[in-house]
Order: structure tokens, then C-alpha cells, then sequence
């Protein structure tokens, strides 16, 4: 079981040093959440809570993901980072190609990126983009990404984004791994088609059934290689609850781990110190010897 540092919500100038104590402490990853504004009033629900409402404060920070992950990779030297999830149909995929893969090669290839369809369709309005083809969009343009990203002269043409002979420099001395989010059988059976699941916030019976689900349908498509089931446990707390989900396919947990101690609300030192107190308490009992 790997375990991953959450930064949705904090403050800018505590994401360095929590960069720092994520790579000491021996945590896999950081997630970086992505949205380009956040509207006063909005008339699309959030998909992610009961009643729709956004589950964040409207002073929340919302650096760009990959100017963050940029700065997070220049001070650490071992944790990877990936975006939970980015909505690449908001953006050009060239663009996006570009950034994600100068990021993959400036960091030594420790970035994924994490991808979702988009849920905000003012957001989209407001970006000039079709919130009815976003899907379409993803698909294609993911497939225009890895393609981009290949050594050498690639062309494309697809129904949206087409290139003639070209070739994208620097490129990725690895693949870059692409992590799919969402819920619903359409996103499960993307994801299956790629390398692994961004979920939400589940209990540890919810999480099986989504690992077991995403493995039924990567069976169906035929699917091999490795598959990383990623999401947040509600209520997992000691060691055995994520022996649990792991058992149940669950690869990786995203967390913010000191408001296990602390609450959500803690101070830059209680962070850091939660994040050491879960290492002790979690992580190191789970790391195999030897």
C-alpha cells in the first residue's frame, strides 16, 4: 500500500514545506487538484456531495497544477506527483502535451497525470470550450498526448485535433502514466484503458467494490499491466483497515494525515508533525523488510 499527500485546499505558502516532509517521510506521491476559476454562483451541481454544494471555502488557493508540481519537483528529489484530477478538455491537448511532458522530463519522470471529464459547464463556457463533447475531447486528446509524446516525427487526425508531420521536444524518457477519474461505467471503462483510477472519498467496502468493478471491466477490454487503484478511505485508521482495501485492490491512498491528530484545520507544524506521527503510526509498520 502506497500513501499519497493531499494539497487541495492549502494554502501556497505551505505547499513547499510539505513537499519537503512527504519526500523525507517516505510518501509515494502528492495530488494537485485543478480548476482554473472558481465562480461566485454556479448553476451545475458539484457531483461529489449530497446536495450539490462545493465542498471547499471560496478563499480556498487553486494554484495551476503543473506550475505547482514544476516547483514541488525542483525542492524534492524521490516523491512523485499527479493531478487529481486535471480537465484536459478545458485545454488545448498540444498545450497540455507540451507542459505535462517538459514536467515529466524536468523532474526525472516523476509525474502522472490524472485526468477527468469536467463537471463545471459555466467553467467551460467561460473557456471557450464544448461542454457536450468533453469526453469525445478526452478521449481524443489523450490519444493525440501520447502520441506527442513519442521520440521522433508522429502525424495524427482524429475528429476534433489533427497534426501533420511533427515532432514535440523535449520527450519523456518513460510513458507517462495516465490516472482516469469518475464514477460512472463510461469513466471506469476509460480508465481501464489506461493506466489506473483517481477515485473520491469512500469507505473501504465502497473502494473494494469499485477496485473489484475496475477489474471486471479491464477483463472485459482484455487489459494487462500494472493498474493503480487510487482513492481516499472514510474510514480507514490503523494499519489493518488499509491491509483491507489492498487485499480488495486498492493501491494507493490519498490523504491529508494530520487531521487524523490534528483535525482539517491544523497549523503549518501540526501538518508536518501529523504527516510524521502517520508515517510512524501507518506506513512504516506497512513497508515490507528487506
Amino acid at each position: 500500500m502506497r500513501f499519497s499527500i493531499v494539497t487541495a485546499f492549502q494554502p501556497c505558502d505551505q505547499l513547499v514545506p510539505l513537499a519537503r516532509a512527504a519526500d523525507e517521510l517516505g510518501y509515494h506521491a502528492i495530488s494537485v487538484p485543478d480548476h482554473v476559476v472558481d465562480l461566485e454562483v454556479l448553476k451545475t451541481p458539484y457531483p461529489y456531495t449530497p446536495d450539490g454544494r462545493r465542498r471547499w471555502d471560496t478563499d480556498s488557493e487553486w494554484p495551476d497544477p503543473w506550475v505547482l508540481i514544476g516547483t514541488l519537483a525542483a525542492v524534492t528529489t524521490r516523491v512523485r506527483f499527479f493531478t487529481s484530477v486535471y480537465v484536459n478538455a478545458l485545454r488545448n491537448p498540444f498545450q497540455v502535451a507540451k507542459t505535462v511532458g517538459t514536467a515529466a522530463v524536468l523532474s526525472g519522470d516523476r509525474v502522472a497525470l490524472g485526468v477527468g471529464i469536467g463537471w463545471c459547464r459555466e467553467e467551460f463556457e467561460l473557456l471557450g470550450q464544448d461542454f457536450r463533447t468533453r469526453g469525445r475531447r478526452t478521449d481524443e486528446g489523450l490519444a493525440l498526448m501520447k502520441a506527442l509524446w513519442q521520440p521522433g516525427w508522429t502525424e495524427f487526425e482524429g475528429e476534433f485535433y489533427s497534426a501533420p508531420r511533427m515532432m514535440m521536444n523535449p520527450s519523456p524518457a518513460a510513458p507517462v502514466p495516465i490516472y482516469v477519474g469518475g464514477l460512472s461505467e463510461v469513466a471506469f471503462a476509460r480508465a481501464a484503458r489506461h493506466d489506473g483510477w483517481v477515485g473520491d472519498i469512500y469507505t473501504v467496502e465502497q473502494a473494494v467494490a469499485h477496485a473489484r468493478r475496475l477489474q471486471e471491466v479491464r477483463d472485459e477490454q482484455g487489459a494487462t499491466g500494472d493498474f493503480q487503484v487510487i482513492t481516499a478511505l472514510s474510514d480507514a485508521f490503523l494499519p489493518e483497515h488499509f491491509v483491507t482495501a489492498e487485499t480488495g485492490g486498492v493501491t494507493e491512498v490519498w490523504t491529508m494525515p494530520w487531521a487524523y491528530y490534528h483535525g482539517l484545520d491544523a497549523t503549518l507544524a501540526q501538518k508536518i508533525d501529523g504527516m510524521e506521527r502517520f508515517a510512524a503510526d501507518v506506513i512504516v509498520p506497512l513497508t515490507p523488510v528487506g
